[in-house]
């Protein structure tokens, strides 16, 4: 297996936890929130799908799906087009209102297929590039594609936590 085939078989496994999260599930579903503070399913999936989307835009040097392909018309949220949720407000997390569980899982396959074809067109040689000298030390493309794997699943298995609390009540 090569390391683009890795790469793949993992946003392939984001993909299908996101799906398995949100698949089903009404409005009312989607925006539950065990309390004032917690994060509802929407928040988690769109906001990890706009982690990667960012994140794999900006390693890639193209458009992000979110803005370039419509989806932030789409969701119609109250935020500026380059917000992706980190360190949102209470009140924020509760702004991130959709209808329906296609709306962030046709997003998600939307940044996932860019995802993919950006992991599939990558060589072992390029993984150790640099793309973010703001850190200590700095960020190589493997460590970044290898966070944004692990902060999307983390938060599909808070959806998928959270929806369990919801299929209970």
């Amino acid at each position: 297996m090569t390391s683009a085939e890795l790469l793949t078989d993992a946003f392939d496994r984001v993909q299908e936890e996101v799906h398995r999260a949100a698949y089903g599930l009404t409005a009312e579903q989607l925006h539950f929130r065990a309390d004032a503070d917690a994060n509802s399913i929407a928040w988690l999936l769109w906001h990890l799908t706009r982690v990667q989307d960012d994140h794999v835009a900006d390693a890639a040097g193209t458009p992000q799906v979110w803005t370039e392909d419509g989806w932030e018309a789409r969701f119609g949220l109250p935020f500026a087009p380059s917000e992706t949720g980190y360190g949102h407000s209470r009140e924020e997390v509760a702004a991130v209102r959709v209808e329906s569980p296609e709306l962030l899982t046709g997003y998600h396959d939307a940044v996932h297929d860019r995802a993919v074809a950006y992991a599939g067109s990558l060589v072992d040689g390029d993984l150790g590039r640099v793309v973010d000298e703001a850190w200590d030390p700095p960020v190589t493309l493997a460590v970044r594609l290898v966070s944004v794997i692990s902060d999307g699943l983390q938060h599909a298995g808070q959806a998928a936590f959270v929806r369990g609390l919801v299929l209970r009540s």
